[in-house]
């Protein structure tokens, strides 16, 4: 037995004065160099061959030293002045028309494009340069259109919206996993799932163009979520180039010995999704978002100006609404309030834009003319702040510019609830065969009339029913339908599409019980997972039937609505998945009471997504189906029972 040790101890021995000996020998090479370079005269030729193996031999030392201060930020470069690292983080990049996930890391006289290597299990991770580019010959010029052009493949809105339902479903099942005894395993596993499927959001959500160009030729396109970003990207590395650079050319050695310090330097160590985030961190809100944009001041001239909105949404932003132009002002009064869905959101972005009408100033990567940004600023989203019943009014201040807004809060469990108006009088809150009898119509007049405007001048409006309308202009159409108000028609052709638009939304938001009813949405669910087609199409029909006259007449007549805004795809952006997105809850969610029952619901967003997939596709399969008559429904009505 002492002998098996004896060995043991001899071969771990063996094993360490082999790892430690080329170290070693490159610690003492390190002290004989300094110890030559303080007796070596600055003019001699071999002092900045000295002072480049110094350089090299402190930098190798330093990556490799497991001990290294973690608040490291520089390492040396070849003048022996400190390269110190400015700012880093996760891009999309557009490398052989496909979508790459990057660490970009920005220093203070380059910009290095990295990724992760893969390692094998146990084993430290390392970064691979992919590119880098000295900030001295770095430029943001457009390319010509007679130059090549990356191809950028977007994906259709649904796909992303449906990856978004996924995962909130995974977030649910973890969390009633965790009550669960002996659910730990499957937790992990569930884990594993959602960062797969987060991590495939935020590769192909970014959709902003972010273009690099060498001087010597070489372009890169980065794709980005919130113009924000790409605004915080360009203003780092411009304020970098109003130092005197020189450009620099790095050896393979010294590329080598940057790339591997980059894993101490970083200062973001994961991608931002929310299964790498510790159970005891906020998991943001969920709910409505109710901000009313107030005013700006600041500017030292006169400008066309106007304010976007942006929230954190699965691990990166996105902009959800955006004021109107206010023209020809150094102190703009908007008082615009909007309505933004959160989803697990922290923070909220104000940007301010001064807008540009000069078509000279086109940007060749997005084809869109560039609108300069004025100021920009960020408020984490309090909960304890924003979840009070009053307005809560704050302040941005961003380059001299203060923007003020207010701001109130109002959680998905309220959201979700369809409150029956209490005077029977108006049409929002009031049940669609009351509101129907009482017109003497077959489809209540806000419905016809809204999409009589839309169809007029907004079918072409790049995301119409999907862009947010100003609260207020709904809220005045609503008063105006509700008091059945003798200048609506007036109101209605004045007043911004995508607020009428949203007065359509908030109509079948607000009715008492879904258009499709309460009684016949399990029956929905059911026929829409049904495997065979012929038995699909007999039920979805048969349903259809099943619903009272006005139900079906206000269906059919959004229905063709629908339709026709799909077919103006190529301009308005809106395909038949993305209104059945934005539609399908609407029009099948059913009522609080019904919703709950029978159910076992754990937590808000439990509710949220339980079958928001399967409320998407009931809407897409009649959208989907050839024109749907009303007399033939009710002629085939004949031959069929309407018990479901």
């Amino acid at each position: 037995m002492m002998e098996v040790l004896l060995v043991l101890r001899l071969c771990c021995n063996c094993t360490y004065a082999l790892l430690y000996k080329p170290i070693d020998r490159v610690t003492r090479s390190t002290l004989v160099l300094h110890d030559l370079l303080k007796h070596t005269p600055k003019d001699h030729p071999d002092f900045p061959l000295l002072q480049d193996a110094l350089r090299i031999s402190q930098n190798f030392l330093s990556s490799i030293n497991e001990e290294i201060d973690p608040r490291r930020t520089a390492v040396t470069t070849p003048k022996g002045e400190a390269r110190q690292l400015v700012k880093d983080g996760f891009l999309v990049e557009v490398s052989e028309s496909s979508r790459k996930l990057r660490h970009v890391f920005l220093f203070t006289d380059l910009l290095l494009c990295a990724k992760m290597k893969k390692t094998s299990v146990g084993r430290h991770q390392q970064y691979e340069c992919k590119w880098y580019i000295p900030l001295a010959d770095l430029t943001f010029q457009t390319l010509d259109e007679s130059d090549s052009c990356h191809s950028i493949q977007v994906l259709p809105e649904h796909e992303i919206e449906e990856m978004k339902i996924k995962i909130s479903l995974l977030k649910s099942e973890i969390q009633k996993e965790k009550k669960a005894p002996k659910g730990q395993n499957r937790v992990e596993r569930l884990r594993k799932k959602m960062n797969e499927q987060e991590s495939w959001l935020l590769l192909h959500s970014p959709t902003i163009p972010f273009r690099l160009h060498n001087k010597h030729g070489k372009s890169y396109l980065f794709l980005l979520s919130s113009d924000y970003e790409r605004s915080e990207w360009r203003e780092s590395i411009q304020k970098l180039q109003k130092k005197d650079l020189q450009a620099c050319v790095l050896s393979s050695v010294e590329l080598q010995v940057l790339t591997s310090s980059c894993f101490k330097l970083r200062t973001v160590h994961n991608i931002p999704v929310t299964s790498n985030k510790d159970d005891e961190e906020t998991p943001g809100l969920y709910g409505f978002l109710h901000v009313i944009v107030h005013s700006a001041k600041g500017f030292k001239e006169s400008a066309n100006l106007y304010c976007t909105l942006e929230v954190d949404s699965y691990g990166y932003f996105v902009s959800k609404a955006k004021t109107r132009v206010f023209r020809d002002t150094a102190e703009p009064q908007w008082n615009e309030e909007f309505e933004i869905e959160l989803e697990g959101s922290q923070f909220l972005r104000i940007l301010c834009y001064e807008k540009c009408y000069d078509k000279s100033m086109l940007n060749k990567d997005d084809n869109e003319i560039v609108d300069k940004i004025m100021g920009k600023g960020q408020v984490q989203l309090d909960p304890q702040t924003v979840q009070s019943k009053n307005w809560h009014m704050d302040v941005i201040e961003m380059n001299g510019i203060k923007v003020e807004f207010s701001m109130k809060f109002t959680s998905r469990d309220l959201s979700l609830k369809r409150t029956p108006s209490k005077k029977q009088s108006g049409v929002f809150g009031v049940k669609i065969n009351v509101v129907t009898k009482r017109e003497r119509s077959k489809v209540p007049y806000i419905v016809r009339q809204c999409i009589e405007e839309v169809e007029k001048r907004g079918i072409d409006e790049v995301g119409i029913y999907r862009i947010s309308g100003v609260a207020t202009d709904i809220q005045a159409l609503k008063t105006a339908f509700d008091t059945n108000t003798k200048d609506i028609l007036v109101m209605l052709s004045d007043m911004d599409i995508n607020a009428i638009a949203g007065t359509l939304k908030l109509y079948f938001r607000e009715l008492p019980e879904p258009l499709l009813t309460d009684r016949l949405y399990p029956a929905f669910m059911e026929g829409i997972s049904l495997s065979d087609p012929a038995a699909k199409e007999n039920c979805m029909m048969h349903l259809l039937r099943s619903l009272p006259d006005p139900n079906i007449m206000t269906f059919l007549t959004l229905l063709e609505h629908l339709k026709r805004v799909a077919e103006k795809e190529p301009l308005n952006k809106m395909s038949l998945h993305n209104l059945a997105t934005v539609f399908g809850p609407t029009l099948l969610r059913p009522s609080e009471s019904e919703s709950t029952k029978g159910q076992n619901i754990t937590s808000v967003s439990d509710i949220w997504s339980h079958d928001v997939m399967a409320q998407v596709q009931v809407l897409l399969y009649y959208l989907q189906h050839p024109p749907i008559s009303f007399a033939e429904l009710k002629r085939n009505t004949l031959y069929f029972s309407t018990d479901v």
